[in-house]
């Protein structure tokens, strides 16, 4: 008969979740380091905003026509008035480091959540670890999925959506065989 709570366990099991999820992205965050927008489109004092197409893709940037707004020339015609995205060029290379770090991270969360769930076959003798560890491998990998998931193509997500319910399928029998909760 067991003479621990189940609150008691509970809780526990719980705290090695969070922990180790938290230990993981903290460690990892400390060991690798994500894309710095600054660092791809620094932030200037003084911007002057370029007045034709050529001016702001010369500088980088992306012109856009506003044909509901003219503005007027000396000759008294109007033209068609726009604007410039002077970050388009450098916000676009921020997004593709940005995606490969993230999806770095997602292989590194899924190995880690792996390996987690892996090392808690090794702690039968305590149920309390051995579910800690299962579970927190499972949370890994929905935090690695989260995290990739708007880089991703349809293709990763379903395969991402497969894995992670063969995994929970396969956690459940193995750690949950005819166990209440």
């Amino acid at each position: 008969m067991n003479t621990q709570p189940r609150i008691l366990k509970w809780s526990v099991i719980l705290g090695i979740i969070i922990v180790t999820n938290l230990f993981f992205n903290y460690a990892l965050s400390l060991v690798y380091k994500s894309p710095e927008y600054n660092n791809f489109c620094p932030a200037e004092q003084i911007v002057t905003q370029p007045k034709t197409q050529n001016e702001c893709t010369t500088k980088g940037g992306q012109w856009t026509e506003n044909a509901y707004y003219t503005k007027p020339t000396p000759a008294g015609f109007t033209e068609p008035a726009g604007y410039c995205d002077l970050q388009f060029t450098c916000r676009q290379q921020f997004e593709t480091s940005n995606n490969s770090y993230n999806r770095n991270v997602f292989v590194i969360l899924v190995l880690l959540g792996a390996l987690i769930v892996f090392a808690g076959n090794f702690f039968k003798g305590n149920d309390v670890i051995s579910q800690g560890l299962a579970l927190a491998g499972v949370l890994s990998f929905v935090i690695a999925s989260l995290r990739y998931w708007s880089a991703a193509n349809d293709l990763i997500r379903v395969v991402i959506l497969l894995i992670a319910l063969a995994l929970l399928f396969w956690v459940a029998m193995k750690k949950f065989r005819n166990v209440g909760v």
